[in-house]
């Protein structure tokens, strides 16, 4: 898909939302929705995405909306890197499918790193088990502000 089209709204992440298939809640609020990645590309790898807009990527992102959104990913990257003490941290976001989106809903992409690690490839790596997810999860909210 390009860059150009109509939000679909059967996308994987906008039935996330309307709560028809489950995800591992790391953080939400009236603006974003942070979860852990099912097919984590390392270990700890949150995905965040808008709540309330039908934006296919962040070019489609209304202006009025970075401010907020953005904030909640930096909360959401300073949580995982608080809780998981990675080396450093990958924030990535994808815009058309010849840049590497898969899914055509706003997401970025937050994902731990080490020293020496090696990276699953974008939606190649096996599902996780849902209590890993949830470990990893308790440690990442218990680490966002309160």
């Amino acid at each position: 898909m390009s860059l150009a089209g109509a939000y679909d709204d059967q996308n994987v992440f906008a039935r996330i939302l309307r709560g028809e298939l489950p995800c591992v809640k790391v953080f939400e609020d009236e603006v974003a929705l942070a979860f852990m990645d099912i097919m984590p590309q390392a270990s700890g790898h949150v995905l965040v995405i808008p709540r309330t807009v039908r934006a296919r990527n962040f070019l489609d992102l209304d202006p009025a909306m970075v401010g907020a959104f953005m904030e909640r990913v930096q909360t959401v990257s300073r949580a995982v890197v608080d809780a998981l003490a990675p080396d450093g941290v990958t924030l990535v976001q994808f815009n058309g499918a010849p840049a590497g989106q898969t899914v055509f809903h706003l997401h970025f992409h937050i994902i731990p790193r080490r020293d020496g690690d090696t990276v699953a490839g974008h939606g190649t790596a096996p599902i996780a088990d849902r209590d890993a997810l949830e470990a990893l999860a308790v440690r990442i909210r218990a680490a966002l502000p309160r």
